[in-house]
């Protein structure tokens, strides 16, 4: 079932954008053909696309080029972008949403002949040399030695990333009312006596409460918030001084040194990274390539 929906926030995202379209998630691999493990897919998101809540049977490692993935689990919000993936566990319940002409790729492991076990969803370094193996495997004409042989040098090189970029929700109903103020508009700047003040509480509280539910102060919470939605926002082609602005930055200086403390590099560098992505994948699609979506 595929609708066009309006501007709304759905739990613990970001407010949706006109024209995303929601998804159930579809046809889904139930097993690895035998004896082989992986099976590798991908695909071109023609518009934002959000796909409700769902788990597999299978292990699953999802990554795009030229987007952006944000994925709910519990009380986390995860963000996925050009050169990371995010291996989400078999039976584990998800939402995810990808922005508009996003290469979306994933590969699902059987349980029982993956020689290997995240038990949390993870951020995964997505090398050249794993991209390449995982593009090989998503062929339909390896035989099954050949097949057998990048599945094994896939289990020796795959490992998770430095960046586990993951946004923890409060999960506190003392402050859960800022949290979902602050992914509805990561630009609202009150700060903590103002926040204080509309619930009726104390700074104190609120302060006490965010550490001990996310392990951030307020301030921490807030930025790494704007940072995850900054990396859709460049994802997207919104140039960096807008991308401050949208996000409640009083100077540009602010916001990059902001992104790249958490980041480790500039949004102007990460924004040339992801352009250059996205003229690989209208490059590939031109050629041919598969622009269905499935999932």
């Amino acid at each position: 079932m595929v609708r066009p929906s309006s501007p709304e926030v759905s739990p613990g995202l970001w407010r949706r954008e006109a024209g995303t379209v929601t998804r159930r998630a579809g046809a889904l691999p139930e097993r690895a053909p035998a004896p082989g493990a992986v099976v590798a897919e991908f695909r071109i998101v023609p518009a934002p696309t959000e796909w409700a809540q769902h788990a597999h049977r299978l292990h699953e490692l999802v990554w795009v080029r030229g987007g952006t993935l944000t994925s709910r689990v519990g009380d986390r919000v995860f963000t996925v972008f050009e050169g990371h993936g995010l291996w989400m566990p078999a039976g584990v319940v998800h939402v995810g949403r990808a922005t508009e002409g996003a290469r979306f790729h994933s590969a699902f492991f059987a349980p029982d002949r993956t020689p290997f076990a995240f038990e949390e969803p993870k951020a995964i370094a997505m090398t050249p040399l794993l991209v390449s193996l995982l593009t090989h495997l998503s062929r339909t004409d390896l035989d099954e030695a050949a097949r057998l042989r990048a599945e094994a040098v896939v289990f020796d090189v795959i490992e998770p990333s430095r960046h586990q970029l993951a946004l923890r929700l409060p999960g506190d109903p003392r402050i859960d009312a800022i949290a979902e103020a602050l992914l509805d508009d990561p630009a609202d700047g009150r700060s903590l006596e103002e926040w204080a003040r509309w619930l009726g509480t104390s700074d104190r509280t609120i302060t006490r409460a965010f550490r001990r539910s996310t392990g951030l102060s307020f301030a921490q919470w807030r930025q790494m918030l704007r940072v995850h939605r900054a990396l859709t926002l460049l994802s997207d082609g919104v140039d960096v001084m807008s991308v401050s602005e949208r996000l409640g930055y009083a100077q540009p200086s602010s916001f990059i040194a902001a992104f790249r403390r958490v980041m480790g590099t500039t949004p102007g560098a990460f924004s040339g990274t992801v352009a250059a992505a996205s003229r690989d994948v209208r490059n590939s699609v031109s050629g041919g390539e598969n622009t269905g979506l499935s999932a």
